[in-house]
């Protein structure tokens, strides 16, 4: 083990998911784990709340891992940004990405992430969502346009990512962080902690 790591892993450890965020924030927090994300259908449902959403998500990511590893600890999560009614996932093209940071513009919108921690051996299958406000500048096509000529949107929920270049969209964040990147790291070290799939590095 790293001398210098906060954490150390107990139990075996899988992230599904395959976001470099995700990864980033595992590893800068010294933990051992494996990666293996799930294809599933990401398709919103008829009148589903964001909320909703995003946990069952999460859940059916989890749920093919824990079928594969049933003694691992299984984490997934799903990101979205939600906007008047609507939910923004990731966008299919250049045009999709420019309408979506349009509409976001000098407003207001909430970033959810559903986290589900699993264990098929345990029988467990735990799952949250944390909800962050996000508050845009408000700003011309023009610019929203150049912004996605750098291909950092292409892949985030909402068209921008606030740990990147897309930091200079965001006046203020109400709630957390690493939410708002993709995973909400203070409830997530709670939930691993509860059941003693990580701890503190002596």
């Amino acid at each position: 083990m790293n001398p210098r790591s906060i954490y150390q892993t107990c139990k075996p450890l899988i992230l599904a998911s395959s976001s470099p965020r995700r990864r980033a924030y595992f590893q800068d927090l010294g933990l051992d784990y494996r990666v293996h994300a799930a294809d599933i259908d990401e398709r919103l449902l008829p009148e589903e709340e964001p909320q909703i959403f995003v946990q069952r998500m999460a859940e059916e990511k989890a749920r093919p891992i824990m079928d594969l590893y049933p003694e691992s600890w299984i984490v997934a999560a799903d990101t979205v940004v939600a906007f008047a009614g609507s939910v923004l996932g990731k966008p299919r093209d250049q045009e999709d990405a420019v309408s979506m940071l349009m509409q976001l513009s000098g407003k207001e919108h909430r970033v959810l992430t559903g986290i589900c921690l699993a264990c098929q051996q345990e029988g467990v299958v735990a799952v949250l969502s944390v909800s962050t406000r996000v508050i845009f500048s408000p700003f011309p096509e023009n610019v929203a346009r150049a912004y996605v000529a750098t291909g950092e949107p292409m892949d985030k929920a909402g068209s921008y990512g606030i740990q990147g270049k897309g930091a200079f969209l965001v006046k203020e964040i109400i709630g957390s962080y690493s939410n708002v990147v993709g995973l909400p790291l203070s409830e997530l070290l709670v939930m691993l902690g509860e059941y003693g799939v990580i701890a503190v590095s002596a």
